[in-house]
C-alpha cells in the first residue's frame, strides 16, 4: 500500500513536472517573471481579499448543509484549514480530509461529515457546470477551430450522468464507507429550500473566483471578455481538479495556455495569470495555518 502511495505521488510530481517545462519552453521563467510583477500589491491583495470572502460564503454554504449547531466561527477557521492544506496537498480533497477530522471529533459521525463536505463540494461544481454550459453557446465562436471545442458540453455531459448514476441510481449502496451517505442525501432532498440556498451561494462563490482572476487579468494590462472566463474557468478547474498533479500545477498553466491561446493571449501572459491565481489563492489561504497551529496546540493542551 506505501509503495502505491509513493509510487502515485512520484507520477504526479512526473506529471507536474513536465507540465511546467512544456510550459516554460512556450514562455521563459524571466517572461513571465517580468509579467508577473506587472501586478501591483494593490491588485494582487485585491485577489486574495476576493478569495477570502469566497471562502467565507463557502462557510455559510457548508452551514447550511451540515445539521447540527455548528457556529460560523467555528467553520469557518475549519475551512480555512482545509484551503491552506488544499493549497499544497497533492490533489485538491487533501484539505477536506483534514477539515474532515477536525469535524468529526464534535459530530462524532464521520458518515455525516463527509456526507456534508461532498455536498458542499458538489453544489459548488454544479454551479460551476450550469455558468459554463449557459455561457457556451455565446463563446463557441472562440472554440469553433480548436480541437477540444466540445470539452465544455463533454465535463457538462459526464457530470450529468455522474451524477445520475450516483443519486439516481445509488450506485455507492455497493460501498460499506459511502453507502450511509444516502441517509444524509435522503434529508436533504427534502429541504428543498436549503437545497435552492445552496446552489445560490455556490453561484455567488463560483463569480467570486471570476472576478479574482478577472483582477488578476486586468493588472497585467489584459481584459479577457467575461464571458469567456465563464466557460474557459470551468473547462480549467475541471482539468485541475483530476487528481495527477500536485495542486493542479503545471496541467492548470498548460490549460491557460491554450484556452486563452484562443484569444490571441500569449503564453507567458497566459502562463503569468494563472501562476498568479495560484499564488493569490495561497495567500489568501495563510491565515488557515494560524488557525491550524492554534488548534493543535489547544488540543495538546487539554490532553497534557
Amino acid at each position: 500500500m506505501k509503495i502505491n502511495k509513493a509510487a502515485f505521488l512520484a507520477f504526479k510530481l512526473a506529471v507536474s513536472g513536465l507540465s511546467l517545462y512544456l510550459v516554460f519552453s512556450k514562455a521563459g521563467p524571466a517572461e513571465i517573471l517580468a509579467m508577473m510583477r506587472r501586478i501591483g500589491p494593490l491588485h494582487f491583495l485585491g485577489a486574495c481579499l476576493i478569495y477570502l470572502c469566497a471562502q467565507a460564503v463557502s462557510t455559510l454554504r457548508w452551514k447550511l448543509l451540515l445539521p447540527g449547531k455548528f457556529t460560523f466561527k467555528k467553520l469557518f477557521s475549519l475551512y480555512m484549514i482545509g484551503a491552506f492544506f488544499n493549497s499544497f496537498l497533492p490533489g485538491l480533497i487533501g484539505g477536506d480530509v483534514v477539515k474532515a477530522y477536525y469535524l468529526n471529533k464534535d459530530a462524532k459521525k464521520l458518515s455525516l461529515t463527509l456526507a456534508s463536505i461532498f455536498m458542499d463540494r458538489y453544489f459548488g461544481y454544479a454551479a460551476l457546470m450550469v455558468i459554463g454550459i449557459v455561457a457556451y453557446p455565446f463563446a463557441f465562436g472562440y472554440f469553433r477551430a480548436a480541437v477540444y471545442q466540445w470539452i465544455m458540453p463533454l465535463i457538462v455531459c459526464a457530470f450529468i450522468v455522474g451524477s445520475l448514476l450516483f443519486f439516481g441510481l445509488q450506485l455507492g449502496r455497493r460501498f460499506r464507507t459511502v453507502s450511509e451517505f444516502y441517509e444524509y442525501f435522503g434529508s436533504l432532498k427534502s429541504r428543498r429550500d436549503v437545497m435552492v440556498k445552496a446552489f445560490l451561494l455556490s453561484l455567488c462563490i463560483q463569480t467570486m473566483g471570476f472576478m479574482g482572476v478577472a483582477l488578476l487579468a486586468s493588472a497585467l494590462g489584459e481584459e479577457i471578455p467575461t464571458l469567456l472566463l465563464f466557460v474557459f474557468l470551468p473547462i480549467i478547474i475541471t482539468i485541475t481538479t483530476v487528481p495527477i498533479s500536485i495542486s493542479g500545477l503545471g496541467v492548470r498553466e498548460g490549460a491557460f495556455v491554450l484556452l486563452l491561446g484562443l484569444i490571441g493571449i500569449k503564453p507567458e501572459l497566459a502562463t503569468s495569470l494563472s501562476l498568479s491565481w495560484f499564488f493569490s489563492s495561497f495567500v489568501g489561504s495563510i491565515p488557515g495555518l494560524a488557525v491550524y497551529v492554534r488548534h493543535t496546540s489547544g488540543m495538546k493542551n487539554v490532553q497534557s
